[in-house]
């Protein structure tokens, strides 16, 4: 006799075939029905994506194929599994959609449901609708100017302690993996400006905080990572509550919810005001009139994306400078002279206030961010029928309905040629002050533009920049046999990682 649970299996098999019958019909029919030019139309277009779950090809190589696959449309039809896609090319298209028409794009796409994944679902990237309007006017008040400067102190501190060590361990820093130390410095910086909670993840190496960080963030583009993904976004909820099938581990949820917790309960107690995002969400939490009401776990939510974006996106764009001045040595020695040039005008001392007229090394982390952007692509979710212009000569315009996908490829924007020139050179000049209005708006977006744009890019690269000043400060970043240039993108990562890792050498100075 068939057991209940063999059954079940089939069933399983029986809708999720069912369902990527459908998918795919409607992949090749949806935007041709429509007369949008549309991919895939060919079976190498329709190869590529396997080979990125096999291993063949990185997630930047697929979207750079994308890019080019109609190089003369404004956009063109795709697919966001199992959801009808639009992948823009054209910069004032995607002006209209983040910023001019953005009522008719308030939202992400949902990657993950919050009753399948509530640490990813119910936080404020995730979030929708006037939900997302009144988290996202809680939040902003952690991430103005002056919140910046108060905070200051705390991420220079961290910043202080970090290099400290390193120059005090000499044996360590011959051949370092950069991502692997920088990860512990986000992480305190992090723990303090966000949970007021004081790590050392240099001296202690294995603290619960650094080691739930490592859990987080580690996960790869392989064919099972993007199954999981699909099974979680086209189940039920039910059923993956069922299987104790979630995203992250569940060790993971409960550590940060015991943390968030404690945090609240100890500043409840002794009545402590410390003007980060854990208080501001506290006080939100506290008004009779909030609507709907905060609960435990949405201060949770919104503190672990704060946690995990900053854990991997800046530590990854700090090893990327680190890497570019390694490799270009004059760069580094001009970045050098600025920060020191400030230094003995500032007594020693590198304050807020001097850290923002660091002209050079605004254009030096700028540039890093267009050759190495946080996030490979972006996105918005139409919630309103929205008429898009002819996609290219020849074609009509054409109506796009709610829940379509709007893909913005950063990578490949800030590698066109077109707009930048070279674009695989590392050159800070094209945000010089002279040269920084050439750029054609809205092929640089790697915090995203609009009311969407990234809340905490002004946090992410404050805390970039005094890193990188007191790094250079004592250090000489050097290139080492492991340093490999060009850079060769890691093809099991979702992000931007170096296939090896990031080696580098550092050489003490004389201070």
């Amino acid at each position: 006799m068939v057991s209940t649970f063999v059954l079940l299996l089939i069933t399983l098999g029986v809708v999720g075939l069912v369902k990527i019958i459908f998918a795919l019909h409607r992949m090749y029919f949806y935007w041709r029905n429509k007369g949008v030019p549309y991919m895939p139309n060919s079976l190498s277009s329709f190869t590529v994506p396997w080979k990125l779950m096999l291993g063949y090809i990185s997630f930047a190589d697929l979207n750079q194929y994308m890019y080019n696959y109609f190089p003369n449309a404004k956009y063109y039809g795709t697919n966001d599994f199992p959801t009808p896609a639009i992948f823009l090319r054209d910069p004032e298209l995607i002006k209209d959609i983040m910023v001019k028409d953005f009522e008719n794009f308030p939202d992400h796409r949902i990657v993950l449901d919050e009753n399948a994944e509530p640490l990813v679902g119910n936080n404020l990237f995730s979030m929708r609708g006037d939900r997302w309007r009144e988290m996202r006017t809680t939040l902003s008040p952690s991430f103005t100017a002056s919140k910046m400067k108060f905070m200051f102190d705390l991420i220079s501190k961290c910043s202080h302690d970090f290099v400290n060590y390193l120059y005090d361990h000499p044996e360590l820093c011959c051949v370092i993996e950069t991502k692997e130390v920088f990860r512990r410095y986000t992480n305190d910086v992090i723990a303090t400006a966000a949970f007021g909670i004081s790590v050392n993840s240099m001296k202690d190496q294995d603290n619960e905080f650094y080691r739930r960080g490592i859990e987080a963030t580690t996960f790869s583009s392989g064919l099972s990572m993007i199954l999981k993904v699909i099974f979680l976004r086209v189940s039920p909820s039910w059923l993956t509550r069922l299987l104790g099938l979630t995203f992250f581990p569940l060790a993971t949820g409960k550590f940060f919810k015991k943390i968030v917790e404690e945090t609240i309960r100890e500043r409840e107690k002794r009545d402590i005001i410390r003007p980060d995002m854990i208080h501001l969400l506290m006080q939100a939490r506290g008004k009779d009139n909030a609507s709907p009401k905060m609960t435990l776990d949405d201060i949770v939510s919104q503190a672990f994306i704060f946690f995990l974006a900053g854990f991997d996106t800046s530590s990854t764009l700090m090893c990327f400078i680190a890497h570019e001045l390694a490799v270009n040595r004059e760069i580094q020695d001009r970045l050098r002279k600025e920060i020191l040039q400030h230094l003995a005008e500032g007594n020693g001392e590198i304050s807020y206030e001097v850290l923002s007229k660091m002209s050079y090394m605004d254009m030096v982390v700028s540039e890093a961010l267009r050759k190495y952007p946080p996030v490979i692509v972006l996105d918005r979710r139409c919630s309103k029928r929205y008429e898009l212009p002819p996609a290219q000569p020849g074609c009509k315009s054409v109506i796009i309905e709610p829940d379509t996908v709007l893909m913005f490829p950063a990578y490949a924007l800030h590698r066109d040629p077109r707009y930048f020139p070279n674009p695989d050179k590392f050159d800070p000049e094209r945000f010089s002050e002279k040269n920084k209005d050439n750029i054609l708006p809205y092929t640089y977006i790697p915090f995203g533009h609009g009311p969407r744009k990234c809340i905490g890019n002004r946090f992410a690269l404050m805390q970039t920049k005094i890193l990188i000043a007191h790094l250079l400060q004592k250090f000489i970043l050097k290139t080492v046999e492991k340093t490999v240039e060009p850079v060769v993108f890691c093809k099991k990562e979702f992000s931007l990682k170096p296939d090896g890792g990031f080696w580098i050498g550092l050489e003490k100075r004389e201070t």
